[in-house]
């Protein structure tokens, strides 16, 4: 409806709905919580501009990826080239492998993982649906027999106490 319009209202209510997302995509990337804010900003800026020259069917799936991509280019814009000085000569560098994002990407799952298991069983179905699976509220209230009210307030709260439990590092 965006792209035939060109109305940013309707775009911002959709992206209203994946802000936390977004916001939970930058932190994890970026590790501060200003940049992260700021690039929450940017990134509904781009999709002005992308929604019109894409065609998007999965957009929950596509904005992942839109702020994934958008936090390493700020990562990769901000990294600094390293300098020597040899014998008078300048010399850049080479860079360095960088193996610590993987094993720190893997210890991260395995924190979450072991988070997930902490939270109440109804919490865990209901995060794992609707973050895993990618199911609507309707679609889980329809397959567990919970109010739809019930289910947002499952996933929420099972979203803060998994998030407590991950900012906990004794886990």
């Amino acid at each position: 409806m965006y792209k035939q319009t060109g109305d940013s209202q309707i775009l911002a209510e959709l992206y209203q709905r994946y802000m936390d997302m977004v916001f939970a995509v930058c932190m994890k990337y970026l590790q501060d919580r200003e940049p992260a804010k700021d690039a929450v900003m940017n990134i509904f800026e781009e999709l002005l501009v992308k929604m019109k020259k894409h065609e998007v069917e999965h957009f929950k799936a596509w904005l992942y990826t839109v702020a994934k991509t958008h936090c390493l280019m700020q990562l990769r814009a901000a990294k600094k080239v390293r300098i020597q000085s040899l014998d008078g000569d300048l010399m850049q560098s080479a860079e360095e492998p960088h193996l610590n994002g993987v094993f720190e990407k893997e210890t991260h799952l395995n924190q979450m993982t072991q988070c997930l298991e902490k939270l109440s069983p109804d919490q865990k179905m209901t995060v794992e649906l609707f973050y895993l699976k990618e199911k609507s509220y309707k679609e889980i209230a329809g397959m567990t027999g919970l109010e739809w009210d019930k289910v947002r307030s499952l996933i929420q709260n099972g979203r803060r106490n998994l998030r407590i439990c991950m900012e906990d590092k004794s886990v």
